[in-house]
């Protein structure tokens, strides 16, 4: 591990906007009172890498909570610093694999959700770690309040559609759609919102996709 990596390792140790692994246990079912002190809706990003777009949500909407999960430290440690140096107070950062979620969260506690350019997972065989497989939706479910939306913000066509596909099958509401985020009508303040990553791909011509949907 290189001398970067580690410091932001020890660095985010020390940082009371991100929780690692057992630590944040005790706060299942509880993340709006015990640590944002509040009672105000709480946003989930998932796969968050930096934490840019938890970052610029809790920007935009300082009236709701925002949490970045990610299991590499080194890029929760971005987002992370970001919010302490910005004073941004309503975003906090959670290391766990995702697919332990329900470890953390509790019934009904979260409001909507945000997957932003995931790991497409596009070997077959590794259909059951896409974020958004029924696998995964399975978790989700229990943790979202009734009419809590599921966004996924992607580049990878492929993913895209296995995600369409999936909604359709599972008889799922679908809220907004298209394959050509930038071009069409659903794009706005929120949208508009560009990782590190996203700028990169839009560089190159390429399409984003977008799908927001629930369980209802």
């Amino acid at each position: 591990m290189g001398k970067d990596k580690l410091r932001r390792f020890a660095e985010i140790d020390t940082f009371a906007n991100v929780y690692q692994l057992e630590e944040a246990k005790p706060l299942k079912g509880n993340w709006t009172n015990n640590h944002f002190k509040n009672c105000n809706p709480l946003v989930l990003e998932l796969a968050c890498g930096k934490g840019e777009y938890a970052v610029n949500l809790a920007q935009l909407f300082p009236e709701k909570n925002f949490i970045g999960i990610d299991y590499k430290g080194n890029r929760i440690w971005r987002g992370a610093k970001t919010a302490i140096e910005d004073g941004i107070e309503n975003v906090a950062f959670l290391r766990i694999q995702i697919e332990n979620i329900l470890d953390y969260f509790g019934e009904g506690e979260i409001d909507e959700i945000w997957i932003t350019f995931p790991d497409p997972q596009p070997q077959l065989s590794r259909e059951k770690k896409r974020l958004t497989s029924p696998r995964f939706l399975e978790k989700y479910k229990p943790l979202l309040k009734k009419g809590g939306k599921i966004n996924l913000k992607t580049d990878n066509d492929q993913l895209y559609l296995y995600t369409c596909e999936t909604v359709e099958a599972l008889g799922l509401k679908t809220h907004k759609n298209t394959d050509h985020l930038y071009t069409s009508e659903v794009l706005d303040e929120v949208l508009s919102i560009k990782t590190y990553y996203e700028k990169k791909y839009l560089l190159h011509d390429k399409n984003i996709n977008y799908i927001q949907f629930s369980f209802d």
